[in-house]
């Protein structure tokens, strides 16, 4: 390709997402939805406007290094403090039974492998796919209805962050597992090692930047240095420890989400991000969709995978608040707002077709299972706190 192409290709891509996506917002659907719809229209599946390049890769891999950097910027620890046992419990549960929910339905759908084998991998990598949660609906839900700050609506969102923090720790463990060279103590190992070493690294580097904040607050050189620390981190777990870069970006930010200007540094790397870099990774997801591929079999593999998902949360997180003393109606309320998945189940995905653990054509089910919990979440929530509110 030469450089200039590159030039058309960004224009259609950002000008499309941005039709598509609020398109899909008009329709009450996430606007990543219609992102990544913009990247199956303009892929080479239908109109064959944009072609899959490596400068478009690597736009989208930086996308998705700002979206989790983001991620751990918006993390609140005093949160996670003050729900404590309860929302670590009910974010374990709703790891655990999507993870083995998602490796029985490959299993089953494909037939049980040998501990270790490609088939085996894969068919764990779905369950992880299915651990992500992301909460920005059910947040807007609750905000709406007027029960964010009540106690269920404050276990919900504390769950949900640690439950992407398990979810990532999971992610960095079965890919470890994909290198030929590697073995579960190598990969437990390279994966305490680098968490060991980015806590010592984040006391150091908090401190720095509390420095930095009191002398210069405000300052673009602020969101600057902190760009500088979430690519620093991703190359250094990528390059020194097999950990997926992601995870270096979103211990990044939770290195950073305690600052004064933790919120300053969010807004700038949002501005960045939403500007070009995220609208690239999403239809980059479309781009590699492959529709082609769909046949029955398949078809009935992805409302399969939609249903499994989706009754895992409610399963997981509804029975371990139920454990932990919340009613039965409460306890409905925490499966319910767990379910909804967004861009970290995509995020997910992609890392796991650039090391070869999933094929393309599941995306589908990913997109299937976004679109369908984000419609689902908010009217079960509603019809849930009108009856029992």
């Amino acid at each position: 390709m030469e450089t200039y192409e590159i030039f058309k290709s960004l224009a259609i891509i950002l000008v499309s997402a941005k039709v598509c996506g609020l398109i899909a917002a008009k329709l009450k659907a996430p606007q990543v939805v219609g992102e990544i719809v913009a990247g199956l229209l303009i892929g080479p599946g239908v109109f064959g406007l944009v072609d899959q390049s490596e400068l478009i890769s690597g736009m989208a891999e930086i996308g998705v290094v700002l979206l989790m950097f983001f991620a751990g910027l918006e993390t609140s620890l005093r949160d996670l403090a003050k729900t404590g046992v309860k929302a670590l419990v009910i974010a374990c549960a709703g790891v655990a039974v999507p993870l083995l929910g998602g490796y029985l339905l490959y299993s089953c759908y494909y037939g049980f492998a040998a501990a270790g084998s490609e088939e085996f991998l894969t068919a764990i990598f779905v369950g992880v796919i299915m651990t992500a949660t992301s909460v920005s609906i059910t947040v807007a839900s609750l905000q709406e209805l007027g029960y964010l700050k009540t106690d269920t609506g404050t276990t919900i969102m504390s769950a949900a962050i640690i439950d992407d923090v398990i979810g990532i720790i999971v992610l960095t463990f079965v890919v470890g597992m994909k290198d030929p060279s590697s073995n579960a103590g190598r990969v437990i190992l390279n994966t305490v090692l680098f968490f060991a070493g980015a806590f010592v690294v984040g006391i150091i580097v908090y401190k720095i930047f509390k420095l930095l904040d009191k002398r210069y607050p405000h300052t673009r050189r602020i969101p600057i240095f902190g760009f500088v620390l979430a690519f620093a981190l991703a190359y250094v777990a990528e390059k020194f420890f097999g950990i997926a870069d992601i995870t270096g970006a979103y211990v990044a930010g939770i290195i950073l989400c305690s600052i004064d200007d933790s919120e300053y540094i969010a807004r700038k790397v949002d501005v960045s991000n939403y500007m070009i870099f995220a609208p690239v990774f999403f239809c980059s997801i479309g781009l590699k969709t492959s529709i082609g591929d769909m046949d029955e079999s398949l078809l009935l593999f992805c409302v399969l995978f939609v249903i499994v998902a989706l009754a895992s949360k409610i399963i997981g997180c509804g029975l371990a608040s139920k454990l932990l003393r919340f009613n039965i109606h409460d306890s409905l309320k925490i499966g319910v707002g767990m379910m909804t998945r967004g861009e970290v189940a995509l995020i997910v995905a992609q890392k796991g077709l650039s090391v070869g653990m999933i094929e393309s054509r599941y995306f589908t089910a990913v997109i299937l299972l976004i679109i369908v919990s984000s419609i689902a979440t908010p009217i079960t929530l509603k019809y849930l706190y009108s009856k029992h509110s």
